[in-house]
């Protein structure tokens, strides 16, 4: 994998700022993070600011700002089915009962038995045909509401997105900005070469571990800095030297 490609690519969470934090970036090696956010992260503590950092905080600020409705159409749905239901029940009785009276009437029979369980089924029908309206009244404004969530959550995608796009902005600006102090730097760190920075970041065709070393010796951080074991040969490992002299910060870790 390329530099450019590595940091293009999903890596471990590092921060959450408008820029990296140098302290959580370079606190260990590996970094787990590309050569651009190190480099960013080193020009962040050399007190650089990127241009974008003010658009950056204003995206974020208004991305965190935006609420999503709670929405729960299945319950509405199955209030308007139950409330529908009873209605059609109720409905039916009093359809039944209405029958009961014409037919007693009809041969000389007393229908007012039947005419007081009709006069209550229809009062019950009444407040049943008044809680489907009301429970078609929550479902539509529950759609509203669903609707109104999927705006507002394709807003914040955008927004999302904008913001990830001016932090590699930021990356990218900040990178640069220190990019002729990092590639001096590689000529100090175990297995680094200034003939392979290139010309930016994109450029670097050199083992990733020199590079953090490099960008952590740049970077104006208090450390220390965790050194882990790692796959990734390095040429005769420090060479006999103090890795705190190089780094010029305190250093722990299992390769001391």
């Amino acid at each position: 994998m390329t530099a450019s490609e590595a940091d293009d690519a999903p890596v471990a969470r590092v921060d959450d700022a408008p820029v990296p934090d140098p302290e959580v970036v370079l606190g260990r090696v590996p970094t787990g993070t590309s050569l651009r956010r190190e480099l960013a992260a080193a020009a962040r503590s050399r007190g650089r600011t990127a241009s974008v950092a003010d658009d950056i905080a204003a995206i974020r600020a208004e991305s965190t700002a935006i609420e999503i409705p709670e929405v729960d159409l299945e319950s509405a749905r199955r209030g308007l089915a139950d409330a529908a239901g009873e209605e059609g029940r109720l409905a039916e009785r009093v359809a039944a009962l209405r029958g009961d009276v014409r037919g007693r009437r009809a041969v000389g029979a007393d229908p007012a038995a039947v005419l007081a369980d009709l006069e209550a089924a229809a009062a019950e029908l009444s407040e049943a045909q008044t809680a489907r309206i009301a429970a078609e009244q929550t479902l539509e404004r529950e759609r509203e509401r669903a609707a109104a969530a999927r705006d507002e959550r394709e807003r914040r995608l955008v927004l999302r997105d904008r913001l990830g796009n001016r932090r590699r902005d930021a990356r990218k600006e900040l990178s640069r900005a220190v990019y002729d102090a990092f590639r001096e730097a590689l000529s100090a760190v175990p297995g680094g070469d200034p003939a392979d920075a290139g010309r930016a970041p994109s450029g670097y065709d050199g083992p990733r571990r020199a590079a953090s070393l490099a960008a952590i010796r740049i970077a104006e951080i208090e450390g220390p800095v965790v050194l882990r074991p790692t796959a990734e040969p390095v040429s005769d490992a420090w060479e006999g030297r103090d890795p705190e002299a190089i780094l010029g910060v305190p250093v722990t870790g299992p390769e001391l």
